[in-house]
């Protein structure tokens, strides 16, 4: 059995290799700049590399990288260049994601299809890349932390969607597979599934007087969550103050999911 870190530790993520999809704007700008806080070095991947380069002006730390995940190559080449700067590779989190049509019956098989490629087939393909990395002496415990949602877990109609909330579903029955078949090897994979947060994309659920009452009324705590309350739940999937959490999918909703 190792020795416990020391308290003030347990969160510490310095010399720890991190990358962070869909890292241009919303949670996954917050993922990455909380993670370099913590003392990782992070590569933000994301399409706009506009705004990873003023998120990497924020913290030396935060390295950008242009990266398209629903694109194979580019997935590889963000595994590679994260690998190879740095000689380690610990932290990867599976943020970025497309919504598709709400109304099911406005969403082409095609379209359902893309929403899943970029969606669910990209963090396995990246997942799977990390776990076959090589590992350096003495390093601890890879962590996977897939970003999934309430969605995943209940329905949201007539907010929502089938290909997001299918996709989001499957990230969840996927983390819980990736955590069986590696937890031999140490590599941890867990799941945040958030629920309503003030973001970029939820612009306008939040700025409608009357959605943003009716995420008020069936919230316990009675308000939407600020990007800032998913701050301890990323960090202790991240860290080793989870070493023995593995399989789990962490839901952070105000309560939404316990009504």
């Amino acid at each position: 059995m190792s020795a416990p870190p020391p308290a003030a530790e347990l969160f510490s993520l310095e010399g720890r290799t991190a990358v962070v999809t869909g890292a241009s704007a919303g949670l996954g700008a917050r993922f990455a700049a909380v993670l370099a806080q913590a003392g990782a070095t992070v590569f933000a991947a994301a399409r706009r590399i506009d705004r990873l380069k003023e998120l990497a002006d924020s913290d030396a730390r935060i390295h950008p990288l242009a990266c398209d995940v629903s694109l194979a190559a580019d997935r590889t080449r963000l595994i590679e260049t994260a690998r190879t700067t740095t000689g380690r590779l610990d932290i990867l989190v599976n943020n970025a994601a497309t919504s598709g049509e709400t109304r099911a019956e406005d969403e082409s098989p095609d379209a359902f299809a893309d929403v899943l490629g970029t969606n669910l087939t990209a963090p396995f393909h990246l997942a799977r890349l990390v776990a076959e990395a090589p590992v350096g002496d003495g390093a601890p415990p890879r962590s996977v932390i897939n970003v999934s949602s309430i969605l995943g877990l209940v329905t949201a109609a007539p907010l929502g969607g089938a290909s997001y909330a299918a996709s989001k579903a499957g990230l969840i029955g996927l983390t819980r597979e990736l955590a069986g078949q590696w937890g031999g090897s140490g590599t941890r994979v867990n799941a945040l599934a958030p629920g309503w947060f003030r973001t970029e994309m939820t612009a306008d659920l939040f700025g409608d007087e009357r959605s943003s009452r009716w995420v008020d009324r069936n919230t316990l705590l009675r308000r939407g969550g600020d990007a800032h309350e998913l701050d301890g739940a990323l960090l202790f999937l991240a860290s080793d103050a989870s070493s023995y959490c593995t399989g789990q999918i962490l839901t952070v909703d105000g309560g939404w999911t316990a009504r």
